[in-house]
C-alpha cells in the first residue's frame, strides 16, 4: 500500500504590544532563523492548547488567543539535508500575559521585539516565508473568531485498541 502523504501541523502566534511583535530567534538546520512563536501540534491538544504551549515554551509568556489570522500551507527543503516537508500552519493572534522565569525550549536562543519594517528588514533570516505575511495580514485586521476551529472530544481521549489478546 503506497504511503499516505501528511503535511507537518503547526500552530503560530502574533503577538503584538506597542507596535512590536514577539519574535523568537532558534537555531535550526539552517542556521538561526527568526519566527513567531510556533510549533508542531501535539497530540490529544486542540489547537487553541498547542498555541498557548508553544508560546509558553519559547517565550516563557501566557498567551490568550483571540482570532484566527490564517491558515497557510507551504513547502520548505532543507537546504542541509534536502528533506522536503510541507506545513499547515494555523497562525492565531491574541494577548501576552505574564512573563514567567523559566527556561525556554532547547534551540531558542532568545526572545525579542521588533516592529513590522524591523522584522521586514531581516526577512533573509526568516524561519518560513509565512512569518512576515502573516504580520502583514495581522496589520491589515483579518481575523476569524475561534468559533471556527472546532475539535472533537475524541482528540482528548488516548487511543483505545480494539484488538483482543
Amino acid at each position: 500500500m503506497p504511503r499516505i502523504w501528511k503535511p507537518s501541523v503547526t500552530v503560530a502566534a502574533i503577538v503584538e504590544k506597542d507596535g512590536k511583535f514577539l519574535l523568537i530567534e532558534e537555531e535550526t538546520s539552517d542556521g538561526i532563523r527568526i519566527n513567531q512563536p510556533a510549533g508542531h501540534l501535539d497530540p490529544h491538544e486542540s489547537l487553541e492548547q498547542a498555541v498557548i504551549r508553544e508560546t509558553l515554551e519559547e517565550t516563557a509568556y501566557d498567551f490568550t488567543p483571540t482570532a484566527l489570522v490564517g491558515m497557510y500551507m507551504s513547502r520548505y527543503t532543507s537546504n542541509r539535508t534536502g528533506e522536503e516537508v510541507t506545513y499547515l500552519r494555523f497562525t492565531f493572534c491574541g494577548v501576552p500575559g505574564a512573563q514567567h522565569d523559566r527556561p525556554l525550549d532547547e534551540g531558542i536562543l532568545r526572545t525579542m521585539w521588533l516592529t513590522r519594517d524591523e522584522l521586514a528588514a531581516c526577512a533573509d533570516r526568516h524561519r518560513s516565508p509565512t512569518v512576515l505575511q502573516c504580520v502583514d495580514e495581522y496589520l491589515e485586521g483579518r481575523r476569524a473568531p475561534l468559533e471556527l476551529i472546532q475539535t472533537h472530544a475524541s482528540v482528548f481521549k488516548e487511543a483505545v485498541s480494539t484488538a483482543n489478546g
